[in-house]
């Protein structure tokens, strides 16, 4: 009579033996080799602040994950800080993947920098699990990526904790099918990645995910829900989740190459027409468009000149020609020569959305499609910075907030918006700052002079104390303004609201007394006093 199989062994029967391959510190590899820098130097990626990952050298220094900017670099003078960005990240570990994928098909990325596959396939072709980890890490090793590590374990939480518990001398971790459980449980609960559940697990005692895995499935289910029950699956090392591969996406990009090497604009732009159409057709018969578009220049001096481009709706074979031709110009000049011939264009769509995303309402788009067209026919005629568009921002002057930026490009401003500025343009409080907000910002401010009701310059002492009540303003003579250099009456006015700006700074070092004035013929005006010197501005039209 044969023996009845336990409900453990028939669970870890039907569990994936999994293999993780991981590269440790990835975040710092990638930002540092995009921004120029070693991974072996002192280098720290920050994310919202604070520490995300750190290279072996600043960790030697001191340099730990979830320190302020501030902290890391008071234990390392010498650190380099780099913004963490999950494009370049991704962007970065995509090659690594294709040459993972040129031995073993079938691999899923769990993030960048880690990814899954079935163990079974490589173990059968090399032998063992432990060969097949090893081969894996000597193609890492031959793409230049070092320092690659290995878990194999039955599911991918598993594989992937024993990818983390290996060393850099034994860098391949095989656990035995059914010992993820034995293996897991002196781990600690911080592994489940749920900062929630694991702060009340430490509250209640259950520091380890062997602690946790033996409380009853039942009673975690009550007490913590399906979250709870997920974890509790896990640290039992009951993870059945499977590998699912990646879907490999259409390979859009196109590259255009030039020999013998070309050294006019018109040349490149002409050529690459042909490029562009053909990338438009890919496209469209994918149903897609494209939206972002990265153009990389190389060139014969051995540079690559790159640049992501943006499209108010989404690129034609004629607007990929222009963003090629205004990158070749740089600031968007007529110069036809080149400072160095091009040897290779390449057209990489970096967003594509499905056309039905950007097709018109059920009354047609026509209004936004002509301005939009009219706006790109002046931008490709005068070049890329000749259309501009007006971004709000972060800053103390209503002039500092404005931003101008390209017609199609990401409206980005230059100082962000969320930062407490003292004084701030749009102030909750009126009697910091005035409110509302002016229509009108001149470029440069209008030189004019106030007078009080006996024709005297009014003056603003440094606790705000006026001479004389607003009477009347005229603009210098010689500014160009609609009203010329008439006398205005002021009617009604508010003010002063006093600004000691940057005062920490003697070179941009500015006090000054903003006004309200509100003229005869009803306009109203943004005045400001530097000094002894009254200037306009805005207007509220």
């Amino acid at each position: 009579m044969a023996a009845a199989r336990s409900p453990v062994a028939s669970a870890q029967g039907s569990l994936t033996r999994t293999m993780v391959v991981w590269v440790p510190d990835w975040p710092v590899t990638a930002a540092a080799t995009a921004a120029g820098h070693s991974p072996d130097a002192p280098v720290a990626v920050l994310a919202k602040g604070k520490v995300l990952a750190a290279s072996a050298a600043a960790r030697a220094e001191g340099v730990r994950q979830g320190l302020k900017a501030r902290d890391a670099q008071s234990r390392c003078p010498e650190l380099v800080v780099l913004k963490y960005d999950p494009v370049i990240d991704a962007r970065a570990f995509d090659p690594v993947i294709s040459c993972l994928e040129a031995l073993t098909p079938g691999i899923q990325v769990i993030r960048p920098g880690m990814c899954a596959l079935k163990a079974r396939g490589p173990t059968r072709f090399y032998g063992t699990e432990q060969a097949a980890a090893e081969k894996l890490l000597d193609r890492l090793e031959t793409f230049d990526v070092p320092g690659g590590r290995v878990g194999v374990a039955d599911g991918p939480f598993a594989a992937e904790q024993a990818a983390r518990s290996s060393s850099p001398r034994t860098r391949v971790l095989v656990i035995p099918p059914g010992g993820s459980a034995e293996f897991l449980a002196p781990i600690t609960v911080d592994a489940l990645g749920q900062p929630a559940l694991t702060d009340l697990l430490r509250r209640l005692g259950l520091r380890s995910l062997g602690a946790f895995a033996q409380l009853p499935a039942a009673e975690v289910l009550t007490r913590f829900g399906p979250d709870g029950a997920f974890a509790h699956r896990l640290a039992r090392g009951a993870d059945d989740r499977p590998v699912v591969a990646r879907q490999v996406p259409p390979e859009l990009a196109r590259t255009l190459d030039f020999e013998p090497a070309v050294d006019r604009v018109d040349q490149v732009a002409f050529a690459v027409r042909g490029v562009a159409d053909e990338l438009i057709g890919r496209l469209a018969a994918l149903g897609l468009v494209c939206t972002t578009l990265r153009v990389e220049v190389g060139t014969e001096s051995g540079r690559i000149h790159e640049r992501d481009w943006l499209h108010p709706r989404w690129f034609s074979a004629t607007d990929l020609v222009d963003r090629v031709r205004w990158q070749l110009q740089g600031s968007g000049t007529a110069t036809s020569e080149l400072t160095s011939p091009v040897v290779r264009v390449r057209l990489i769509p970096e967003e594509a959305d499905p056309i039905g995303s950007h097709v018109d309402g059920l009354w047609g788009g026509g209004p936004d499609e002509r301005i939009h067209r009219a706006l790109s026919r002046v931008q490709s005629m005068l070049g890329h910075g000749a259309v501009v568009s007006v971004a709000l921002g972060g800053g103390r002057g209503f002039l500092e907030r404005q931003t101008l930026i390209p017609w199609g490009d990401r409206p980005v401003p230059a100082y962000p918006a969320d930062a407490p500025w003292p004084g701030v343009a749009v102030s909750p409080h009126p009697e910091l700052w005035p409110m509302p907000v002016p229509t009108t910002v001149y470029p440069e401010p209008l030189p004019a002079q106030v007078f009080d009701a006996d024709g005297q310059l009014v003056a603003v002492s440094a606790r705000g104390a006026l001479s004389g009540d607003p009477a009347g303003f005229r603009f210098a003579p010689g500014v160009r303004v609609a009203e010329g250099n008439e006398f205005h009456q002021v009617v009604a006015w508010a003010g002063p609201w006093l600004a000691d700006e940057r005062w920490w700074d003697p070179a941009a070092a500015s006090r000054q007394a903003r006004f309200q004035f509100v003229a005869a013929d009803g306009r109203a005006w943004l005045f400001t006093l530097r000094q002894t010197t009254w200037l306009a501005e805005a207007a509220y039209d």
